[in-house]
């Protein structure tokens, strides 16, 4: 079975997609690895440049009245393999109102995909019904986190909402860490929210990850180019530093 990691946080602008298109690039140079773009703007979609129009995309898994296999959604691109994300996802509250089901859909899409080491998924920066979806079907949550207060204040409402799953829904549910992006470590504020972050993990019963990232003008560039990171500026700062969130995040998975 495929070992699933969920990238999420309520708060936009935080780098979940640079996380998720890197952490799946990184991984998919090893081992089988697939990317879903849960995210209504497309993010991961625009980096991998994968199809929306007249492609079946995660919508048509998981919304649609007509729902397909999530196998023949998978696009299969030069950066990897990715399920695309649709705008029309945006619906999903409305169109799963009042159906039991509607948080399990994932979780069920996923049972019948062997194919894969790794699936990494990028989520939209909300609470909603996708996002439990994400979440029911993972094994794992990555947070990504910068080193400010509104980056902190932020983490109680995500955390209410990964313990409502654990307890309802994904039992064996656990929160990979924390991890801090766009770091430089040089402010007294940073080392601040950095300690406080410590303590606020230690409650989650989770950690920050020893590893921390720095930004670099790569990565926006890459983006722009469709490429992934570790294809289009391996040897860059923020590069460097993902491969080492790599190691540590999958130094117990052989």
């Amino acid at each position: 079975m495929a070992k699933v990691y969920v990238v999420a946080n309520q708060k936009g602008g935080i780098g979940k997609t640079t996380t998720a298109t890197t952490l799946a690039g990184i991984l998919g140079k090893k081992k089988k690895t697939l990317l879903i773009d849960a995210d209504p703007q497309s993010n991961s979609t625009s980096t991998y440049n994968a199809l929306i129009k007249d492609q079946a995309t995660l919508y048509d898994v998981i919304i649609d009245s007509d729902r397909i296999p999530i196998s023949e959604a998978i696009q299969h691109l030069d950066n990897g393999d990715i399920v695309a994300s649709d705008p029309l996802l945006a619906k999903a509250e409305k169109m799963l109102d009042g159906d039991i089901e509607g948080m399990y859909r994932l979780k069920d899409a996923l049972e019948d995909e062997y194919d894969y080491d790794y699936i990494v998924i990028d989520t939209a920066p909300s609470l909603n019904i996708v996002l439990y979806n994400c979440l029911i079907a993972a094994d794992e949550v990555i947070i990504p986190v910068t080193a400010d207060a509104y980056s902190v204040q932020g983490l109680n409402q995500l955390y209410s909402t990964i313990k409502a799953v654990q307890k309802r829904q994904n039992p064996n549910l656990k929160i990979a860490g924390l991890l801090l992006v766009k770091y430089h470590g040089r402010s007294n504020l940073e080392r601040q929210v950095l300690e406080e972050l410590e303590n606020i993990a230690v409650e989650m019963g989770t950690k920050v990850f020893k590893t921390k990232i720095r930004e670099c003008v790569k990565t926006k560039e890459a983006q722009e180019k469709h490429k992934l990171l570790v294809d289009y500026a391996p040897k860059c700062n923020t590069m460097l530093d993902y491969m080492e969130f790599v190691k540590e995040l999958t130094k117990k998975r052989k």
